[in-house]
């Protein structure tokens, strides 16, 4: 199952009032594992920047200025989108975002069917917990000692890593899941032969002895009142 977990860092926080898409970071996961594919980039947003919004993320118009336009690399954002779910903290946000682009652009908007929210998750594994992605990534021990401002691409790495431990973490990939439907089992590996350059010990069995029974009864009738004998 190819999915791909990703991130927008934005001039603001609504797209119907102006505001533009600055960056965004993609990462591809395959069968819940990181691949290695990845993509990012930088758009100019032919507009100011607010301070508040270079203070999250330390975008400025002079470094985003000779970026490219949206346009310009959509086709290549949605190749590697493809139609895998898209899974984001706070979906609807970078969903709201990347589909105001896509409209400017005169392209369909993504659909919201693909769409998976780890805030949503998060809010169902932990009520009543903080759900930010660094309350999370603590809560997951995922290190961000790296993380000084919000990037879309690191914000992308550390939310596949969330995902991943939010949707069974190292468990993945140990084969504890049940034989898939229309394939037979595999036999289990026959037995290591017996090396010679260790002594024949016989197996010990493991049923209890006759003198460890009585001993046992012996406590039992020892007990005051138990449970097990309650009548009342």
């Amino acid at each position: 199952m190819r999915e791909i977990i990703f991130d927008t860092e934005t001039t603001g926080l609504d797209p119907r009032t102006g505001d533009r898409l600055v960056e965004i970071g993609c990462i591809e996961l395959v069968d819940r594992r990181e691949t290695g594919h990845s993509f990012h980039a930088y758009f100019n947003p032919e507009r100011d920047m607010p301070a508040a919004a270079e203070a999250v993320h330390g975008l400025s118009i002079g470094f985003l200025s000779d970026k490219p336009l949206f346009a310009e690399r959509i086709d290549e954002l949605l190749e590697f989108l493809g139609d895998a779910p898209l899974v984001a903290h706070n979906a609807v946000f970078d969903f709201g975002f990347v589909n105001a682009e896509l409209a400017r652009a005169g392209r369909p908007a993504l659909d919201m069917a693909r769409m998976c929210c780890t805030v949503q998750m998060a809010r169902k594994l932990h009520p009543g917990a903080k759900h930010s992605l660094d309350a999370l990534c603590t809560r997951y021990g995922i290190d961000r000692s790296h993380r000084v401002k919000h990037g879309a691409l690191l914000d992308a790495e550390l939310l596949a890593h969330l995902y991943i431990e939010m949707t069974g973490g190292r468990q993945i990939g140990l084969g504890l899941a049940a034989t898939p439907a229309g394939q037979s089992a595999q036999p289990a590996a026959p037995a290591a032969p017996h090396s010679p350059d260790r002594p024949w010990r016989e197996p010990r069995p493991h049923m209890a002895s006759p003198a460890e029974l009585a001993r046992h009864a012996d406590f039992v009738t020892g007990l005051n009142q138990p449970l097990w004998l309650d009548t009342v």
